[in-house]
């Protein structure tokens, strides 16, 4: 009797901590569950993509690497040659806020849109057999900064960004990548980009270069860096498109000298009071307002309206991609760049592309090709003594203008 009435006593007591216990269990799964549905793991290999008939003859992996409070967003494309021994290239796009995507189709990557049988639909894909893989290189394809292509903030503190730390960002996204895929620190490293990424490619270049100069791991094999006509210098590269504009005979020698001699060379943060600079400039500004400024030989197209007038000048269409997709003009009748690009607006929206590339579903709403909303501060005006310094230390630099 007696020692069932200890075993009484000492039940509210065991019951006390087995609860105690199981609350313990029960907040660490919840922490578990939450901390496995916040984190997202990079590198998912993609066989198949919708749109491409068969399996993909490349090693493609997507994922997001965490910086910050950022989830940045890559694409690789493995060598088609000899991995181990190849380069490896960082690939940025410009912008800032275009896709790197739009490098990946449109420019060094295995694959493009069959443009010439596009009838509606989801576009499809063919294989570019003149890729850089093929030549043979790895390319890392990068959403950078965040708010580009799927690249995306956790938090609302992650969104804002600028040319100095999107540098860092990309850095740290390097550095973090070639963690997660150790195989690829031996080969040679170059950082690329176009365009805009002309002023952080530099600095990330340089950013990577001070890494290996302090033996910061993983130690990069860095070789140089490549650039396509890049923005170098804000106040520079500005002033040089009043010349550009003179020399292409786009405007007048009469109207080149006098906003010369008006504006004293100098066409940027014009004084307001200084009339006739202003007035020169409106006027230029009048005399190319109707030319594509990324190659003044194609026609400009932007996308407004589901279709063209027959009488309108088919060579300024006013069209939209959300209305292209619903009525698609016949592309052997006239040609516009931004037709090419409607369609990967059209197949990266698509859910069953965005559930082949492993895209974290309610990140993104909208893809854009190029996103004009980024909060983005230029705080790099010049990146040309940064060129300075990366030529002394006798890397391979190719710059196309």
């Amino acid at each position: 009797m007696a020692a069932q009435k200890a075993i009484a006593k000492q039940l509210p007591t065991k019951l006390i901590n087995s609860n105690r216990f199981l609350m313990w269990v029960y907040m660490h799964l919840l922490f578990l569950l939450i901390l496995s549905a916040d984190t997202v793991f990079s590198g998912s290999i993609v066989k198949y993509l919708p749109g491409y008939d068969g399996e993909l003859p490349f090693k493609l992996e997507t994922g997001y690497i965490s910086v910050d409070d950022s989830e940045l967003f890559y694409y690789f494309i493995e060598s088609q040659g000899n991995p181990k021994k190849d380069p490896l290239i960082l690939s940025l796009p410009g912008g800032p806020g275009c896709s790197s995507f739009h490098g990946l189709i449109y420019g060094i990557g295995p694959m493009e849109f069959d443009i010439n049988d596009y009838y509606g639909g989801l576009p499809k894909l063919l294989y570019y057999p003149y890729a850089w893989t093929k030549a043979p290189s790895s390319i890392i394809f990068l959403d950078a900064p965040v708010g580009t292509g799927f690249s995306y903030a956790r938090t609302p503190e992650g969104w804002p960004t600028s040319d100095s730390s999107s540098a860092e960002q990309s850095y740290q996204f390097l550095r973090k990548w070639l963690d997660e895929h150790i195989e690829y620190v031996p080969v040679q490293l170059f950082i690329g980009g176009d365009s805009y990424s002309g002023m952080t490619v530099p600095l990330i270049t340089q950013k990577v270069l001070v890494g290996v100069q302090t033996n910061v791991k993983p130690r990069m094999n860095l070789k140089g860096y490549l650039l396509g006509s890049p923005r170098t210098d804000s106040i520079i590269d500005e002033n040089s498109k009043i010349v550009f504009a003179h020399r292409m005979a786009l405007i007048s020698d009469e109207l080149y000298a006098f906003a010369k001699n008006s504006c004293n060379e100098n066409y940027v943060n014009v004084d307001p009071s200084n009339t006739q600079c202003v007035t020169a400039l409106a006027a230029i500004e009048h005399c190319v307002k109707d030319l594509f400024r990324n190659n003044i030989l194609e026609p400009k197209c932007t996308f407004a309206s589901p279709q063209a007038s027959e009488e309108g000048d088919r060579r300024s269409l006013q069209e939209h991609p959300k209305d292209f997709i619903l009525s698609p003009p016949k592309i052997t009748e006239y040609w516009c760049r931004n037709f090419n690009y409607a369609l990967s607006y059209m197949w990266s929206n698509d859910d069953r592309v965005q559930d082949a590339l492993h895209v974290q579903k309610g990140t993104v709403l909208d893809w854009k090709r190029c996103n004009k909303s980024l909060s983005y501060t230029k705080d790099v005006l010049s990146v040309v003594d940064v060129h300075r310094n990366l030529s002394k230390a006798g890397l391979q630099v190719l710059v196309e203008r």
